[in-house]
């Protein structure tokens, strides 16, 4: 999918954006600033952020509306399909959506910048601010709508934690945990904090689960029925031939090509 480089369960990370806030203007320089290194107990090396997000990522998470933590949560994805499909968002979006378990959409906006829509009222600029072999930080804007939170805008900062899981038969999972800080960019609602609070949260966790849980379905059809996965990648119009002899390779299960990374972050 996330070059967006979001985690699989990148297009669910896009509901995080609606519940997000307007920073304040003016971030000072960037050498004054600092983050802090852990989060609901995760330690980030967030000294590796590159200097010019410092002060955007510092600002809204000491002032965030609501701090999120969920997981680990288990996604039933090889380490290579895990990590394919967060860095290309707008493929998975279009594999999700032809295999009807969810109205996904993506598109790339630049290098590591994503426009996505879940489909449900949230829509918004996802952004891979910082990323190694096992932690990511993104930075998301966007809207969000609903009965309940009627247009609300915002950013959100989001911490990502992967880890390999393997069983005694060598099957390969994905545990990840996520923090999230989001803050409301109405003055009026960001001032109902004590109110507003269990709302916004209960609607952030509800949305990610929900990602989660289509990567998860995602995953089961890969190995319940992967010519049908193929099939559909193969339809008219064929997704990118990189992605389609990607999928051959890694759902053919020959042995050992499940194991190499793409690191070719130009597939679009």
């Amino acid at each position: 999918m996330i070059a967006w480089r979001l985690h699989p369960v990148m297009p669910m990370l896009v509901a995080w954006i609606g519940m997000g806030a307007l920073l304040s203007a003016g971030y000072g320089r960037s050498e004054a600033c600092t983050l802090p290194s852990d989060h609901a107990g995760l330690t980030f090396p967030v000294e590796r952020v590159n200097p010019v997000w410092t002060c955007r990522l510092q600002a809204l998470i000491q002032d965030h509306t609501t701090e999120s933590k969920l997981g680990p949560i288990r996604t039933t994805l090889s380490e290579s399909m895990y990590r394919h499909l967060l860095d290309h968002p707008p493929f998975t979006a279009t594999l999700i959506r032809r295999l009807k378990l969810g109205r996904y959409q993506s598109e790339a906006r630049g290098p590591d910048r994503f426009w996505a829509d879940d489909g449900e009222g949230t829509n918004g600029i996802v952004e891979l601010v910082y990323e190694d072999s096992a932690s990511r930080i993104y930075f998301l804007e966007g809207t969000h709508e609903s009965r309940l939170l009627p247009h609300v805008s915002g950013k959100a900062v989001v911490f990502l934690r992967m880890n390999v899981i393997g069983d005694p038969n060598r099957n390969e999972a994905m545990d990840s945990t996520l923090v999230a800080y989001t803050k409301l960019d109405n003055r009026f609602l960001s001032g109902l904090v004590s109110l507003l609070h269990p709302l916004v949260a209960g609607i952030v966790t509800s949305r990610l689960q929900k990602g989660v849980e289509t990567v998860d379905r995602l995953g089961m059809a890969m190995k319940r029925d992967p010519q049908r996965v193929l099939s559909e990648a193969e339809k008219p119009p064929s997704l990118p031939e990189p992605h389609v002899a990607f999928l051959k390779r890694v759902l053919g299960g020959r042995p050992g090509t499940d194991k190499a990374r793409t690191n070719d972050r130009s597939i679009p």
